[in-house]
């Protein structure tokens, strides 16, 4: 008995089209929808502040009116949390809209995450919520389950756990599902999109993907005949490997064993995911605390042809009398250095100095210091211009992890009659512990290497979580994976990326994906949304790391 469950959404944004080409590309079960990320939870927060009956995805309503009819003739469940900070909201708006276009669905949803009572100061703070609300609700005939912030993967975990029956106790089944959750949850990232091998299939449109699961746990990744993209062991570890830390995955459910995954091409488009251990989950809940953190400013200096370095120095001395004035916060320069000797185009003879500031008052960054910036017009270096004038200061948020027990959580299944259904919290728990490193390979027999860029032989894939971002580096060989899990320590990376030498950077070995994940703690500052580096969501980190030379052996190249 499988369960077909695909996924049509990775975030708020996504390919529009994507509900109704799952719905009629090929037989599902379930489609979920996952519109929620850190940073959409503060924008979600900011909405409902305008409007206390905003605070869901809207654009999950507007593909609903195309794809509901669909999704009612081909019975497929659809399950998503695009509630976001308002599950009850849009589970009543999709009822409206069903009325209005006549079709008789069941809509339910699933509420408690919601604890931003509990944190004063806080835009949003809610618990990451597991997928036993949801199966309540499948469970009890609901076609439509609206959720909150519940994990990535329990929008799977949860319509498998009503499908086959699963209890809090079947961990290894669980694990199984919330791999394969964690496997879908960004859509095309699984087929091809963001992959470092790219050039290995046509990515220009991927389809989304899907996951056969089995009543055992384990599960085949493929997507619809004819779909764009590819589906291989490569592709399957790049997202696996995504937004990941150690080989203990911890969720609300079960606790995912990364180190027991086993991968296996099945045919074409098809990997199968086997062998996946769980164990009892943490005690503990996450809760996404957002706040706002101040106000923030940018101005970026154009500098041109001769001279780059002396220019900089220049305007960063003229403005350092308005920053002096009233000194914000936080004042941030950098020099990114586009420019090229004797280039045959004003852009690429071109250089760029970018100034952040930050500070709880926006009059501090606001007017005054984009005043100052603007003065220097033509009282500066030559060719004296910037890319956009500055404004006034916009709000940024702050984006936090923290912790409380799975008690304290009202977790509620609110069926489609309107009753509601308390979800008992897991009774069967284990303080999550780190494991130790598992054996390395035999390393590769020495002999003569060459200087050349480490993705000729491994890809990544980076991503953030809060302030931290982690790399994940996999080879495709066994004879790669002898090289690498001994060549890429941690002081190595260190010394290829030099933004993480003075930070806390921890690797993870993961033998059984040929993989080694790096966690750089601290280097995205107080999270995405406070915009604390160029690529504030370091998602190209792990591309920089690849482009980064080593003396990597000939027999590999």
């Amino acid at each position: 008995m499988t369960l077909r469950i695909g996924n049509a959404s990775g975030f708020y944004g996504d390919r529009f089209d994507a509900l109704r080409e799952m719905l009629t590309g090929g037989e599902l079960d379930v489609l979920t929808g996952d519109y929620l990320a850190e940073l959409t939870m503060l924008i979600l927060g900011r909405d409902r502040m305008k409007d206390p009956a905003a605070g869901y995805a809207r654009t999950f309503l507007r593909q609903l009116e195309d794809c509901l009819g669909l999704a009612h003739e081909r019975s497929v469940k659809i399950v998503t949390n695009a509630g976001g900070l308002n599950p009850a909201g849009l589970a009543d708006a999709v009822r409206e809209l069903a009325g209005r276009l006549g079709i008789p669905v069941r809509v339910a949803h699933v509420e408690g995450d919601d604890l931003t009572a509990a944190f004063p100061g806080s835009l949003a703070a809610h618990a990451y919520l597991g997928g036993f609300g949801i199966a309540e609700c499948l469970s009890a005939g609901a076609d439509i389950v609206v959720t909150g912030r519940v994990t990535d993967a329990a929008l799977v975990t949860g319509p498998a756990a009503a499908h086959f029956g699963w209890r809090p106790t079947d961990h290894d089944r669980l694990a199984g599902a919330v791999v394969a959750g964690h496997v879908l949850e960004c859509g095309t990232q699984a087929t091809g999109g963001n992959y470092s091998f790219f050039g290995d299939g046509d990515v220009r449109r991927p389809g989304f993907p899907l996951a056969e699961i089995h009543e055992d746990g384990s599960c085949v990744i493929t997507k619809h005949p004819g779909t764009g993209g590819f589906v291989d062991v490569g592709t399957v570890t790049a997202q696996l490997l995504y937004e990941t830390g150690g080989a203990r995955y911890a969720g609300p459910d079960v606790t995912a064993r990364l180190d027991t995954v086993r991968l296996v091409q099945d045919g074409p488009d098809r990997v199968r995911i086997e062998g996946v251990r769980g164990e009892a989950p943490s005690p503990t809940l996450k809760v996404g605390r957002n706040r706002l953190g101040g106000f923030r400013n940018e101005v970026t200096f154009v500098l041109t042809g001769l001279g780059i370095e002396a220019k900089a120095a220049l305007v960063r001395e003229q403005m350092g009398d308005a920053l002096a004035r009233t000194p914000p916060a936080d004042v941030r320069w950098e020099l990114v250095r586009t420019d090229r000797a004797d280039a045959d185009t004003e852009e690429t003879s071109s250089a760029l100095l970018r100034l952040v500031v930050r500070d709880p008052d926006q009059a501090t960054v606001g007017r005054a210091l984009s005043g100052a910036a603007i003065e220097l017009a033509l009282a500066s270096y030559p060719g004296f211009h910037v890319l956009a004038p500055p404004g006034k200061g916009a709000p940024y948020g702050v984006f936090e992890d923290v912790y409380v027990p799975q008690g304290a959580v009202n977790h509620v299944a609110v069926l489609h009659d309107g009753s509601r259904l308390s979800v008992i919290p897991a009774q069967d728990t284990l303080v999550l512990e780190t494991l130790e490193e598992p054996p390395l390979p035999e390393p590769l027999p020495a002999g003569p290497a060459r200087r050349a860029p480490l993705g000729l032989i491994a890809g990544a894939r980076s991503g953030d979580k809060g302030g931290n971002a982690n790399v994940g580096v996999w080879v495709r060989t066994d004879e790669a994976w002898g090289w690498l899990a001994h060549e890429l320590t941690a002081d190595r990376f260190r010394e290829l990326l030099p933004e993480s030498r003075p930070l806390k950077v921890v690797r993870h070995v993961l033998p059984g994906l040929r993989a080694l994940n790096f966690v750089v703690e601290g280097i995205l500052g107080e999270g995405v949304a406070s915009q604390a580096r160029f690529d504030p969501q370091a998602k190209a980190l792990g591309e920089w790391l690849r482009s980064r030379h080593l003396d990597i052996p000939e027999v590999l190249l």
